[in-house]
């Protein structure tokens, strides 16, 4: 394979303090809140109604929207409630409250789909499996995999690269799902003709390194492992498909404009295991760890599990926990209400305690051009944000600001410790709202 000159990076603590702890699975819950908001796209309606009982699998909600995935109860019990909530970003939605009855009988209806030569079968199936990406952004699976009805597109990559900080769910179904991850790649080649399938994984994960490769030998599969530095953000789509095959996606692309489909490791796994089973997306594992959780772990948990529940599961707290976090320390939500439910693109349940937490202090600019120097886009961070402050919207635009996909390299390296990641949201925000901050 070509060598190509890796895009800026920095180094962060890796803290994977969970790696090799196996997976375990979560009782399940009293009570489960799903949300019909937990995709890019049309949010769903629920097709069930307060009082009615549900079943594992059973479709809750869904739309006719081209964007959009349908949703699946996670458990079985009853409807309890049909109410709006918010997210951790505050955005509100609706959603379904589901009174558990501890017994997780399966919809008997659900049955593994049809497969057959055409991409239409699986692009089916994709979408009645309630798939979406389950690395972040949350893009429905069966829209993406639309995309290989384009002839252009010759290059899988499978996103494994995993770079946050602590977090080790990805690692631990490679590792524990070894089989289906090589059967749904299989199955997506199949649909582009001489096309090739490689996966990202950062060289500070050999195990899952060493047994992709060997179990691909064994099984004669045509997934090529690409073995990536342990540096942050590898995992980032536009580095990623950079690293795999240096061709570089161009202001307002996407992957496909490149010939490229770039998919994360568990949403190729449950993919395939979707195909074998036919029960959809309902559960996801979760990495939970952050120094103050009293009992990190590596937990599979229903969709709509209460991140209390969850934490209460891992042995409660070791010290009062000053920060909550939904996904990873670089590019993780804050949330202060621990009602807040997993969604289906939930890898992680981060508890800090107050040192670790607690912001330096702010000093002013010294105009090092550090942050600009390690953005993988190169923007400007400093400019972005001064703008902002003037609220100047057209030197925003003429910097780029809304390319920043907000993975916080430009803060972490700030030796003035401003917070210049958080201020590049805001005035994507304000870009947004035609000037109004």
């Amino acid at each position: 394979m070509a060598m190509f000159h890796s895009l800026p990076s920095i180094h962060v603590k890796h803290q994977k303090n969970t790696a090799e702890l196996e997976s375990v699975i979560m009782p399940v819950p009293a009570e489960v809140t799903i949300s019909m908001s937990q995709h890019i796209g049309a949010p769903c309606k629920p097709v069930v109604k307060v009082g009615d009982t549900v079943k594992v699998g059973q479709l809750i909600g869904d739309s006719e929207a081209a964007v959009s995935a349908p949703i699946h109860s996670s458990v079985s019990g009853k409807v309890k409630a049909i109410e709006q909530i918010f997210n951790a970003r505050g955005a509100k939605s609706e959603a379904i409250v589901i009174t558990t009855d501890g017994e997780q009988t399966i919809d008997e209806t659900l049955t593994p789909p049809a497969i057959g030569a055409e991409l239409e079968d699986v692009l089916v199936a994709a979408r009645a499996c309630g798939l979406m990406g389950l690395g972040g952004a949350g893009f429905p699976t069966s829209v993406k995999l639309a995309g290989l009805k384009s002839a252009a597109i010759d290059t899988l990559v499978i996103n494994g690269a995993e770079c946050e900080p602590y977090l080790t769910c990805d690692y631990r179904i490679m590792l524990e799902k070894t089989d289906l991850l090589l059967e749904g790649a299989e199955l997506i080649l199949r649909h582009m003709p001489g096309g090739r399938a490689v996966i990202g994984i950062e060289n500070n994960k050999p195990k899952a390194i060493e047994k992709i490769k060997a179990d691909a030998a064994a099984k004669g599969s045509k997934l090529e492992v690409l073995e990536l530095k342990s540096r942050y953000p590898q995992g980032a789509e536009k580095v990623i498909v950079y690293e795999a095959t240096g061709r570089v996606i161009p202001e307002g692309k996407l992957p496909s404009d490149v010939g490229v489909l770039v998919m994360n490791v568990g949403t190729v796994i449950k993919l395939a295991e979707y195909v074998k089973t036919g029960l959809p997306l309902t559960s996801r594992m979760v990495t939970v760890d952050g120094g103050a959780v009293a009992e990190p772990k590596n937990v599979w948990v229903p969709i709509g599990t209460k991140l209390e529940d969850i934490i209460n599961f891992c042995g409660g707290y070791k010290g009062d926990p000053a920060e909550i976090i939904l996904g990873g320390p670089m590019m993780g939500t804050c949330v202060a209400d621990l009602s807040q439910p997993v969604l289906k693109n939930t890898n992680a349940v981060m508890a800090f305690s107050k040192k670790w937490a607690h912001l330096p202090k702010q000093t002013n600019c010294i105009h090092c051009g550090r942050c600009t120097n390690a953005c993988p886009l190169g923007l400007s961070a400093k400019e972005i944000v001064q703008a902002y402050q003037d609220g100047n919207v057209d030197l925003l635009k003429e910097l780029n600001a809304d390319l920043c996909m907000s993975c916080g390299t430009c803060s972490f390296v700030c030796p003035a410790k401003r917070p210049l990641a958080p201020s590049i949201a805001l005035a994507k925000i304000m870009m947004k709202n035609g000037g109004k901050k």
